[in-house]
């Protein structure tokens, strides 16, 4: 095992809470397998590695796996839909410990447009003329306490209206308990009717109040723009330099996990209690 040494590795009480969701090793199961060369949790830091510095799959540290390895569990584990079950799991969890039921049932959706390298192919790439960005469009569906529930990428030339109806099918399927889904007014119209009818979601938009200027705190609405802020926070996704939009989205995922557990390994942390007051001690 490698020593822990960048702040992107995981901890020993992140690692219990990731370790139980990943795919069982080949070698354990009935079909049996060869047995893996590397140790899971390292593969797990090399993708956290590279999520939070932004490198190259190339430039990963020698201290890892090889980057094909990470890359290729990394591939594998999305397919397989491993990485949206992480995220799940531990959304529920963190819902739990706050008093709620584990599964949302009113949501908020937006968008975020940002730049894309020149890794992204010209067919996943397009220019979003509102922010005057060319690149690549981020879905996210979030709910109330800001716990991301879908992430969707799509060209920035796509409408929000446009996507959302892929977005909302795939969030029926996924969650068929939602029945609210908060937005701005970019999602009004036809879309309101169109997931009233089609998919039984009650759509609600959050309009900017009237005669004001400047930055403004919108119900709701703050809670998807806070979350999407926090993504921003690892280097890889200050722009898009996946091939693939899948990959993106699993990257993005990534993110969203590693905020989760930390999130949930500190409240487990036991805070100190202060040492009793003189007149408290008499």
């Amino acid at each position: 095992m490698r020593r822990r040494r960048y702040p992107s590795d995981t901890t020993n009480a992140e690692w219990a809470l990731i370790e139980p969701l990943l795919p069982t090793p080949a070698c354990d199961t009935r079909r049996g397998g060869r047995p893996e060369k590397h140790p899971r949790r390292e593969i797990v830091d090399a993708i956290r590695y590279v999520v939070d510095t932004g490198c190259k799959w190339r430039a990963l540290p020698a201290d890892f796996p090889p980057w094909r390895t990470v890359w290729g569990f990394m591939a594998r584990w999305a397919a397989a839909g491993i990485i949206g079950q992480i995220r799940d799991q531990l959304a529920g969890r963190i819902r739990r410990e706050m008093g709620k039921g584990p599964r949302a049932v009113a949501t908020v959706i937006d968008s975020q447009s940002v730049k894309a390298a020149a890794t992204v192919g010209k067919g996943s790439r397009g220019y979003d003329a509102g922010k005057k960005i060319k690149g690549r469009k981020r879905h996210l569906v979030v709910d109330t306490r800001g716990l991301p529930l879908l992430v969707m990428v799509t060209p920035a030339d796509l409408h929000d209206s446009a996507a959302a109806k892929e977005v909302l099918f795939r969030l029926r399927l996924m969650h068929p308990e939602i029945t609210i889904v908060w937005a701005d007014r970019a999602y009004a119209g036809k879309l309101v009717t169109w997931a009233k009818q089609h998919l039984n979601i009650t759509m609600k938009t959050v309009s900017r109040p009237k005669d004001t200027t400047g930055f403004v705190v919108l119900p709701r609405r703050w809670v998807v723009e806070r979350s999407l802020a926090w993504i921003m926070h690892a280097r890889r996704h200050a722009r898009d330099y996946e091939r693939l939009v899948q990959h993106s989205e699993t990257l993005i995922t990534w993110a969203a996990i590693t905020l989760m557990t930390g999130r949930l390994t500190r409240s487990r942390q036991v805070k100190p209690t202060a040492p009793p007051s003189p007149a408290q001690a008499t």
